[in-house]
């Protein structure tokens, strides 16, 4: 089987790594100056439109996949007339744009936050007068990791935070005094076999995913996976997805959608008994899927910016390392950490004992 993988970062590189023992054979296309799934695969640098014209990578491959929402739809739209492309276009177009995914959760039946269109100046002040302080101001296409997002805590925010937002396309979401961070990963098939991950509580700081734990029984997990399962038979989805929840009095409220693998479910390479970048693949190329039983305690941690010593790191029980390939930047995921040990109490031991070694912005907080 021959996947040609649109993205070259990360998400691609893992799913590489998860190709090969399968005897799946990839080819990424990526037109950024690098790529961080180089040394895996073959890349080819290019825009996204010479793609249409590839003969040679398009008959090569027997499905198109994506690991990025920087993929333009049209491209998608353009490929699927005559190739396999999964998830899809209308999966990428509903989840890359924020007021049409919260339209999306909202008909569906997900809660989500109170939320207004902005297009102007006009627009913020006048949603903010309905939705009150603080609230978030968030680019309706390309923000991620903090970017393209900011707090209104008062009405003389609004002019200067308005210019900091290039006066782009917007949305305003209400402030919501959420309890927990959660996230579910699910993989679905052509023919609507779903297997869902076990709901994996996160925290961000600055914007950014620090770190993920499933949890074993949280009782959030069926209506979780009742929500997932809507979603992705509403648009026939195929492949693996996440759908980021606020917890708020005990009920979940969808933050987003990200309609591919993603960085909360990582944890599952060593936690799960099938990760979530197999699953995304068996699903693509219409494969039974695997298990997702968690298989002990687990605990992801990105590394923001630079890593820790690895001999250092690997000298910890129950410690895998994850590097992507990737030059040390401030705010950058250069890599990720998982742990896994045989009781909740060892984990922590585990976490506790690593923290000195960990960048400063990983570090937990004494409260966890």
């Amino acid at each position: 089987m021959n996947v040609l993988i649109l993205g070259g970062g990360q998400l691609a590189r893992m799913l590489i790594l998860a190709a090969a023992p399968l005897g799946i054979r990839c080819q990424v296309v990526d037109p950024a100056a690098e790529s961080c799934a180089a040394d895996l695969a073959p890349w080819h640098r290019m825009a996204w439109d010479e793609v249409l014209v590839r003969r040679d990578l398009l008959d090569w491959a027997d499905v198109i996949t994506y690991e990025s929402e920087s993929v333009p739809c049209a491209l998608l739209t353009a490929l699927a007339t005559q190739h396999k492309v999964a998830p899809s276009a209308e999966a990428l177009q509903l989840s890359g744009d924020r007021w049409h995914e919260k339209q999306w959760l909202s008909r569906l039946g997900v809660p989500v936050a109170p939320h207004r269109c902005i297009d102007s100046l006009a627009d913020l002040q006048a949603a903010t007068a309905e939705l009150g302080f603080p609230c978030f101001l968030k680019w309706r296409q390309q923000g991620y990791d903090g970017k393209g997002q900011w707090r209104l805590n008062a009405h003389s925010d609004l002019a200067s935070i308005w210019q900091a937002a290039q006066q782009r396309p917007s949305i305003l979401e209400a402030g919501i005094a959420f309890t927990r961070e959660v996230s579910l990963i699910a993989s679905r098939r052509a023919g609507g076999e779903l297997v869902c991950y076990p709901l994996t509580e996160n925290r961000h700081q600055q914007g950014i995913l620090i770190h993920s734990r499933p949890l074993a029984d949280d009782p959030l997990q069926a209506a979780a996976e009742a929500h997932a399962r809507r979603l992705m038979q509403a648009v026939d989805y195929v492949g693996t997805l996440a759908i980021e929840f606020f917890v708020v009095d005990e009920q979940l409220m969808a933050n987003e959608v990200a309609p591919r693998v993603h960085n909360s479910g990582h944890w599952t390479i060593e936690g799960a008994e099938t990760s979530q970048f197999a699953n995304h693949l068996r699903a693509i190329c219409d494969w039974p899927l695997g298990s997702t039983r968690l298989l002990a305690p687990t605990l992801m941690l990105n590394l923001i910016g630079q890593w820790p010593s690895e001999a250092l790191t690997l000298a910890e029980r129950g410690a895998h390392l994850h590097l992507y390939g990737k030059a040390p930047r401030p705010g950058r995921k250069v890599g990720h950490l998982t742990l896994r040990a045989r009781s909740e109490g060892e984990l922590m031991s585990h976490w506790l004992r690593l923290q000195p070694l960990l960048p400063r912005s990983e570090q937990p907080s004494s409260s966890e």
